[in-house]
């Protein structure tokens, strides 16, 4: 007797959690990406578990993004307590109520200042409701974050993903990934975003999943001289 056809991607999609929000839904999202993608079993096999990450949602997850880019997590920990402890708590009417020099003396960079700044402003204003991101569709979301200066496409699309939890999100502008989907799909040469979006297309609408596959297997691998999964490659 042949075995019943799988469901459409849609229909699997509505089957399973509609966000990430903790570890087995994480498993959930992963075990239909596997379907898809046989290297990721692999990877699997090969990475160990994948950790699920969380941001809090409103301005504090936000005053944490930007404060740990381009840093190490060590060092954007350090400069998030002392940040919080001369505001009192990381929210818009604080960070307007001080001058720049507390917010320096905690370790803020001059350009992280303005963007703090341009997201409190965007918020007291009333220009942009945090609050509202969650009923709105993922780029409908990205492009209500993006109008702030100094907010750019991968920090909007990482606060998508880990302060509400989307589950079909792939941050096309880091490295990390980039790095890791190469090797995923031994290409001989590195994909630029644009390449790495187009890639992860097969993977909707799982691809938050797959990110946090590919960052896990990026960590978790550092020999890249190390054979990639062995499955013959589709790419061109």
């Amino acid at each position: 007797m042949a075995g019943r056809r799988p469901l459409p991607r849609a229909e699997q999609a509505a089957a399973l959690p509609a966000t990430i929000a903790t570890p087995e839904d994480l498993a959930l999202h992963l075990a239909a990406l596997v379907a898809l993608e046989p290297r990721f079993a692999l990877v699997l096999q090969r990475a160990g578990e994948v950790p699920i990450r969380h941001l809090e949602p409103g301005f504090k997850g936000l005053f944490w993004l930007i404060t740990g880019q381009q840093i190490s997590t060590a060092a954007a920990r350090a400069i998030f307590a002392r940040s919080e402890a001369a505001l009192g708590a990381p929210t818009a009417e604080a960070v307007a109520a001080v001058d720049d020099a507390v917010l320096k003396a905690a370790g803020q960079s001059t350009a992280k200042i303005r963007t703090l700044r341009a997201v409190s402003t965007a918020i007291l204003a009333g220009e942009i409701e945090l609050d509202s991101l969650a009923r709105m569709e993922a780029e409908a979301a990205i492009a209500h974050l993006v109008m702030i200066k100094g907010i750019g496409r991968w920090t909007a699309e990482i606060y998508l993903m880990f302060a509400h939890g989307r589950p079909d999100i792939m941050p096309g502008l880091d490295l990390g990934l980039v790095i890791a989907a190469q090797h995923l799909k031994k290409l001989r040469k590195r994909p630029d975003s644009k390449r790495l979006v187009k890639i992860a297309e097969q993977w909707r609408p799982w691809r938050s999943a797959a990110a946090l596959l590919l960052w896990h297997y990026r960590r978790n691998m550092p020999d890249w001289s190390a054979k990639a999964p062995k499955v013959e490659s589709k790419e061109k």
